[in-house]
């Protein structure tokens, strides 16, 4: 304290009882003094006190691993429109290979002195990668709300679509057109909710889901198309995808392989994500509630930017699904 003090009062050079003042609301101090100490302290990256916040007390972080998946620019536009309901403004933060990492957002909201933030398909989601920015925001206080799966002991409540229903909704249509050898293609092995899925795979189909019939990808239709190659090769007649992008990305893989879709090979995607009704075949896929799981997370974030305590709970959201072209009955041969 006594340090930002002395340098907050050479920035401006007035003495630290006048900054003092300035930070507790005191009077005595004329405006200009009083928007030249507020200005130092954003300058220096100090935190202003709540109750000097004013309006950028009302920003709210929205930060998106990417804008190239359909479902990243859908959460943004349902979590902004419900912000900008409730008078908070969305910071929209994306990284890009390369670029801003996430930490690095979470640094500069913090020095936007913003109210609260809002993680959609974050690196919370990964086991194995860092997570000191995600602890960093819990020291400080900052109301968070992540959505879809993520680690344990971050303390942060989330809203979540259920993966467990999404495969055994995929499985037991693939299983309903004569499918017996299904395969799975998952993100990397530390992502949570791949793990979720993995998991309730292998519940619902037990001895019919060997390793082999597992693969795994980055999250792009190139990742998609490597991996399930990997399974056609391997002779899986259905393919159950953690992603839409990954679900296009088998379908390429099928008909470079020479394989019809649906004739042949059986696609099924997930999240429900635009365009998926025009692809060609038209995507079966499991919907994400989107509508339902953003407006959740704003309520969540804005009940502790109220001072209401929330539990760091999951809230689990049911799948939907959404039978179209890229699903048939299973081959005879």
């Amino acid at each position: 304290m006594t340090r930002r003090l002395a340098e907050v009062a050479k920035k401006v050079g007035v003495s630290e009882a006048t900054v003092s003042r300035v930070l507790n609301g005191k009077p005595g101090v004329s405006e200009v003094t009083r928007q030249a100490v507020l200005t130092a302290l954003d300058v220096l990256g100090y935190e202003r006190p709540t109750q000097l916040r004013g309006e950028r007390a009302r920003l709210v972080g929205l930060v998106l691993p990417e804008l190239q998946n359909p479902i990243f620019p859908a959460f943004a536009e349902v979590i902004g429109g419900a912000l900008a309901q409730l008078g908070l403004t969305p910071v929209l933060c994306t990284q890009t290979k390369g670029g801003v990492s996430e930490a690095d957002y979470v640094e500069l909201l913090l020095h936007q002195q913003v109210s609260g933030v809002v993680f959609a398909g974050g690196l919370y989601a990964q086991a194995d990668a860092p997570h000191d920015h995600y602890r960093l925001l819990a020291e400080r206080n900052i109301p968070v709300v992540l959505v879809n799966a993520a680690i344990e002991h971050l303390g942060f409540p989330a809203v979540s679509c259920d993966d467990a229903v999404a495969v055994e909704q995929a499985w037991r249509h693939l299983a309903s057109l004569g499918h017996e050898r299904i395969g799975l293609v998952l993100g990397p092995g530390d992502h949570m909710p791949s793990a979720r899925k993995l998991a309730a795979a292998r519940t619902v189909a037990g001895d019919d889901l060997p390793d082999e019939f597992v693969a795994r990808a980055m999250f792009s239709i190139e990742g998609g198309h490597a991996a399930a190659s990997r399974l056609i090769d391997r002779g899986v007649t259905g393919i159950i995808c953690a992603s839409d992008p990954l679900a296009l990305g088998a379908i390429r893989a099928a008909r470079r392989k020479g394989h019809d879709v649906p004739g042949r090979i059986s696609v099924v995607g997930y999240d429900d994500s635009a365009f998926m009704n025009c692809t060609e075949p038209p995507l079966t896929t499991v919907r994400q509630p989107i509508e339902a799981m953003g407006r959740a997370a704003v309520e969540l974030l804005n009940a502790q930017i109220g001072g209401t305590a929330v539990a760091a709970e999951e809230l689990l959201f049911e799948p939907e699904l959404v039978v179209r072209g890229s699903t048939a009955q299973a081959p005879r041969d």
